[in-house]
């Protein structure tokens, strides 16, 4: 066979035609097959500059540059090679010379300034000494897949994401339903401390009463022994011996603190039941300043310590509500109020209605909150606090909450100088009308 009787490197990007009496001779055929394939086949000197020699007719198709083009320039192949993939194939490259075969996928740039990932796998011959002839190479359009590849990526990426939001989810659902238990613990820890504050509170009463018709007695003997002044010097000794001014003032203050602190105890297991509302799933009209009053209370040892909490109600209608649910955003937002301040402060909490809807605010004089953190404060897990110091759902929690009532929270907030947090909702939300069964 005579190679030079066909241009492998022709003006033409097909094959040149074979007179008829040529069609079935191998040269014919295998020009057909190299000019045809979806591979671009290629042949360069074998030494650094890897020079080509040979492009078949399909780059034209591919690549939009004719053979002969690509063969002329000598660095064609190293300048058309994307400037982030080159210095990975120009490393090791040398590879191919003591391996024999190296395969690359890189970025191509073709005739229009864009580019295709290719496959190219190139091939060391040698001759029969050992000595390399040449390189030969095959190059394939991969650009689809590697689309391909990268669609899945970002699925791939897209579903983990959805994931880990499934899973903080279910962080934010075990966390709702602990707060439920808890509430529901609560509830019946109060209903058991409720009935023995109740008759401890009454017998203090009946105590009370019948200490001073003790000291009511003790005087009238008093008065009785007078006329008999033996009698009377003895009871003055058994008075002075008992220190019995003392008993009177002493008895009178314990009976008195007793009760103050039974009443104490007697409000606090009240503000518990009222805070937790347990068996009340349904939606109910309910007094938002009674709520906030109650959840105060709760809180109370995390906030009498630290701040002074000023009160400025306005005038609230009855919203209709999840009331314990309100309470626990109540509680958060109470709690990080008191978090905020450095040593002590002030909490302010401001009421308001206007045209259908409440407003609750909640500011303090505290540390603030960063600019940078304000768009993430409302994520799940997300805490400026020390490890261990908070888990971060608070207000992940407050916000679904009040967006399950239809509203919303609005934050501001200066770097030293404190935060507000401000939660609207409406009177009648859209969700109690859905969840309220019709009757009929």
């Amino acid at each position: 066979m005579q190679f030079e009787e066909f241009d492998f490197s022709s003006d033409t990007a097909a094959p040149r035609a074979a007179p008829v009496a040529e069609a079935a001779s191998p040269l014919v055929r295998l020009q057909y097959l190299v000019d045809n394939t979806p591979a671009i086949i290629y042949c360069t000197v074998p030494s650094g500059d890897f020079k080509m020699t040979f492009v078949s007719n399909n780059a034209l198709n591919v690549l939009g540059y004719r053979p002969e083009q690509m063969v002329a320039d000598p660095n064609f192949w190293f300048d058309h090679i994307h400037p982030d993939d080159a210095p990975n194939i120009f490393s090791s490259l040398a590879l191919v010379f003591s391996e024999g075969q190296r395969a690359y996928e890189y970025r191509f740039r073709i005739s229009d300034g864009s580019y295709l990932w290719m496959h190219d796998t190139l091939r060391l011959i040698r001759d029969e000494n050992g000595v390399p002839l040449e390189v030969i190479g095959s190059l394939t359009d991969i650009t689809e897949r590697k689309r391909m590849e990268e669609a899945l990526q970002a699925k791939g990426v897209e579903q983990q994401a959805l994931i880990g939001e499934l899973r903080n989810a279910h962080e934010q659902l075990l966390q709702s339903e602990k707060m439920a238990s808890i509430g529901q613990l609560a509830a019946g820890i109060a209903h058991e401390i409720n009935n023995p504050v109740g008759f401890v509170n009454s017998n203090m009463g009946s105590l009370k009463n019948y200490v001073g018709t003790l000291l009511g007695v003790i005087e009238r003997y008093e008065q009785a022994a007078a006329p008999h002044p033996a009698l009377a010097a003895q009871l003055a000794t058994m008075r002075e011996q008992a220190d019995l001014e003392f008993l009177k003032e002493d008895v009178t203050d314990l009976v008195r603190e007793s009760m103050d602190g039974l009443k104490r105890v007697k409000d606090i297991v009240q503000a518990l039941k009222d805070f937790s509302h347990v068996g009340e799933t349904e939606w109910q009209v309910a007094d938002l300043h009674h709520g906030l009053d109650s959840t105060l209370n709760i809180v109370s040892n995390e906030i009498k310590y630290k701040a002074k909490v000023e009160k400025q109600y306005g005038v609230l209608p009855p919203v209709t509500c999840l009331a314990s649910q309100l309470n626990q955003v109540f509680m958060n937002l109470l709690v990080n109020a008191a978090h905020a301040l450095r040593e002590t402060g002030v909490i302010t909490l401001r009421t308001g209605a206007a045209d259908g809807w409440v407003w609750i605010e909640v500011g303090d004089n505290g540390c603030g909150i960063a600019p940078e953190n304000l768009h993430r404060i409302f994520e799940p897990f997300f805490t400026t606090k020390p490890v261990g110091s908070g888990t971060g759902l608070g207000l992940s929690l407050s916000y679904g909450i009040v967006n399950r009532h239809g509203g919303r929270i609005e934050v501001a907030s200066v770097v030293g100088k404190g935060t507000r947090f401000t939660v609207h909702l409406p009177v009648q939300p859209a969700q109690a009308a859905q969840a309220t069964p019709a009757t009929g």
